[in-house]
């Protein structure tokens, strides 16, 4: 009985230990790529940074940033987002 304890528990140990690998893992590989984007829209400037997995996305989450902060309402948001930043610079 007490055998069967002790496999249960380094069972659940190990189990615990691979779970915080694949957490650590999976965080570091979504935020591989920071890039600073900056945005300018009717006449406004705003810059941004983020991360992402891919470079495509960490611009366009940097860019989504941006837009929000310029843009007034959906429909602008949008027309926001449909024009190519005015830079993008890969961060260390």
């Amino acid at each position: 009985m007490a055998n069967r304890k002790i496999q249960v528990r380094v069972i659940s140990i190990v189990g615990a230990i691979v779970l915080l690998g694949v957490l650590l893992y999976s965080s570091r590989q979504q935020t591989q790529n920071k890039y600073e984007v900056c945005v300018t829209f009717k006449g406004a400037m705003h810059c941004a940074t983020a991360s992402g997995a891919t470079s495509a996305e960490a611009i366009r989450s940097a860019q989504d940033i941006d837009c929000e902060m310029l843009a007034n309402g959906r429909d602008e948001n949008m027309v926001c987002l449909d024009s190519p930043p005015s830079s993008v610079r890969p961060m260390q």
